[in-house]
């Protein structure tokens, strides 16, 4: 059995935070990418590929929680597996 035959599918809303309710764990034990509008991203903290959105760190803006502050930009989503 390959790597990538137990890869888990990878869901339509993902999440990097483990406090969302978007987090899948078995999803992040594998190497993952996101390519918006044609261009692979790093900095991706969020998706939805059906609404077509990421979220993305505001440089080195925090919220008043200590988490980074997040825009969120429109476009196509395209995660896949490295």
């Amino acid at each position: 059995m390959t790597d990538a035959d137990n890869r888990p599918p990878l869901p339509d809303h993902l999440s990097i935070d483990p406090r969302s309710p978007h987090h899948v764990a078995a999803v992040f034990e594998h190497d993952i990418g996101i390519r918006f509008n044609g261009k692979e991203m790093t900095n991706v903290e969020e998706y939805c590929v059906s609404a077509g959105w990421v979220k993305v760190p505001a440089g080195k803006t925090l919220d008043r929680k200590g988490r980074p502050l997040l825009l969120q930009l429109k476009g196509k989503v395209e995660p896949f597996y490295r």
